[in-house]
C-alpha cells in the first residue's frame, strides 16, 4: 500500500471512531429518557462498521484490478435490542397501571468502556496519519 492509501485508510477510520463517539455520548446523554417521540423509553444505539472498498474505475487507473478494501465507514446505526428496565415509581409520569416507568437499558460503565475504545483509535489513526505526513515529506526533501 502506498502513502497515501494509508493516508485513506486512517482518515476513514477517523471519522468513522468520531461517528461512534457521537453515537455513545448520544446514549449517555440519554441514559434516564423515558419518553421518545417514538414511544417508550429511549433505546441504546449500536454501531456497525464495514470495510469501505474503493470504486473500481480509480483501482484500474492505479493498475490495481481487484477492490481491495480502502478503509472503514459505518454500515448502520441500530437500536440494542435489550429490553427496557422497569422502576417503581408510581408518581413519575411515565409509570404504566402498575407504577412502573421504562428505563433505556444503557449501562454507563459499558458506555464509559466504549466510548474510551473510540477515543483510543481515534488517537492511534491520528498519530497514524501524522506519520504518514512525516513520511511523505521526508520523500519530498529527499526529492529536492
Amino acid at each position: 500500500m502506498n502513502l497515501f492509501g494509508m493516508l485513506e485508510v486512517s482518515g476513514s477510520a477517523l471519522t468513522a471512531e468520531r461517528q461512534r463517539a457521537e453515537v455513545v455520548t448520544s446514549n449517555m446523554a440519554n441514559a434516564e429518557t423515558t419518553r421518545t417521540p417514538e414511544g417508550g423509553p429511549y433505546r441504546r444505539q449500536l454501531v456497525v462498521f464495514q470495510t469501505r472498498r474503493m470504486p473500481r474505475f480509480p483501482l484500474l487507473l492505479a493498475g490495481l484490478g481487484s477492490g481491495a478494501p480502502r478503509g472503514v465507514q459505518i454500515n448502520q446505526v441500530m437500536a440494542d435490542l435489550k429490553p427496557a428496565i422497569e422502576r417503581y415509581q408510581p408518581g413519575h409520569p411515565d409509570a404504566d397501571a402498575r407504577g412502573y416507568v421504562a428505563y433505556p437499558a444503557i449501562d454507563p460503565v459499558e458506555e464509559t468502556a466504549d466510548l474510551l475504545g473510540a477515543v483510543r483509535a481515534y488517537e492511534l489513526n491520528a498519530s497514524a496519519v501524522q506519520s504518514t505526513k512525516t513520511m511523505i515529506q521526508e520523500s519530498v526533501d529527499l526529492l529536492r
